[in-house]
């Protein structure tokens, strides 16, 4: 595993940076008690401890105060917690057409409940048409926009301040997936119209697997209903954030480690961090461009997070992404869970072969994966 080039960063970011290990690791011996449930001192440091992870994510994200940082198991609980919680029968979303299905099925369910979605159109580049194509969706019932911030298979951005300033404007709420976003994009809540921003803590934020985040900043009902360790004598949920989102016990050592790879993002910036992902993503798209059969799907002027598809001709895309595993090298292939974006793109029948990069990556290793793909498709010819 150590010799494994690994490029499936936009499914979950491995390595993981050594304050993160060593922040889980602490957890599980200091922090064992169970936060809020008891007055004893145990409980009261495990408590601090998640308090100041939820204080380093609000600065992080610049939210309005640390209890808007709602601790999730990942993107996906975040959307849904705040579809389920917010919407109700006779509402509509607009939503793009290359969502993730942690955007699409949850939409789709929820028809059965008399609540329906329409799937606007991108035009990679032109932030103008696609502002006026999700105008175009929009309705006088339309509750919500649900706005991917980039594909997870195209990496393409959408332009989500303007689109949330169409929602805003429109009388809606804007909803933004940060999963691909979330550590490469310098978000300030306090001056963005984003009312719900959902992000997975095990990508770009560098935390364990099983974490993510919700800011939300406008009320929302519970996904879940249960203890919180706080009014437990009612019935009913607190109205306070952040129990009335975190029933149960949370995931200490997830949380902490999550705090711990936010602290990483930080250290090494933001900007930086983004500046050398793309430094490496062009590399590979340029010298991709260059390798006979090998067929790019984004024009290189688009502007996109660092996740790049290709396919190698009519080649499954499967069979290519064995190939690399064989030699060494870890991508991704298929349809990504996002079905819808790869309908736009014309791919659903051979899906994509997926390489994303992270902090860890470098330029040799991005020239060893085209190098395997040079000589593959040489010897095809030959064969």
């Amino acid at each position: 595993m150590e010799r494994m080039i690994y490029f499936d960063n936009s499914a979950t970011t491995f390595p993981k940076p050594e304050p993160v290990r060593r922040a889980v690791g602490q957890a599980l011996v200091y922090c064992g008690a169970n936060p809020g449930r008891a007055g004893h001192r145990a409980a009261m440091h495990t408590a601090e401890a998640v308090y100041r992870a939820r204080c380093t994510a609000a600065e992080f994200f610049g939210a309005d105060s640390p209890e808007q940082v709602i601790f999730t198991p990942g993107c996906t609980w975040s959307l849904n917690t705040v579809l389920r919680g917010r919407l109700k029968p006779g509402d509509h979303v607009v939503i793009s057409c290359v969502e993730h299905n942690a955007v699409y099925r949850p939409v789709s369910a929820l028809a059965a409940e008399g609540i329906h979605f329409t799937a606007a159109r991108i035009f990679p580049g032109d932030d103008g048409r696609t502002l006026e194509s999700f105008a175009s969706c929009m309705k006088s019932n339309t509750r919500m926009i649900v706005c991917t911030h980039g594909s997870n298979v195209f990496g393409i951005r959408l332009p989500v301040e303007q689109i949330g300033v169409l929602a805003h404007e429109r009388g809606a709420e804007m909803v933004v997936d940060g999963a691909q976003s979330a550590g490469v994009y310098p978000y300030d809540l306090k001056k963005m119209p984003i009312d719900f921003l959902c992000c997975s803590g095990h990508k770009g934020l560098y935390g364990p697997m099983g974490t993510g985040l919700l800011i939300a900043r406008t009320p929302l009902r519970p996904l879940i209903w249960g203890g919180t360790g706080s009014r437990s004598a009612d019935a009913n949920q607190p109205e306070e954030y952040p129990d009335r989102l975190e029933s149960g016990t949370p995931n200490v050592p997830g949380i902490l480690g999550l705090a711990a790879g936010i602290r990483f993002v930080m250290q090494k910036g933001t900007d930086r961090i983004a500046a050398h992902e793309e430094r490496l993503m062009r590399r590979l798209r340029q010298r991709l461009a260059q390798t006979g059969g090998v067929r790019l799907y984004v024009e290189p002027e688009v502007p996109c997070f660092p996740v790049l598809s290709f396919n190698v001709g009519d080649v499954p895309s499967e069979e290519t992404a064995e190939r690399l595993d064989r030699a060494g090298i870890a991508v991704r292939a298929g349809l990504h869970c996002a079905p819808l974006a790869h309908r736009w793109m014309g791919t659903a029948e051979q899906g994509t072969v997926r390489v994303s990069v992270s902090a860890f990556n470098h330029p040799e290793k991005c020239d060893r994966l085209v190098t395997i793909l040079k000589d593959w498709t040489k010897s095809k010819k030959t064969s």
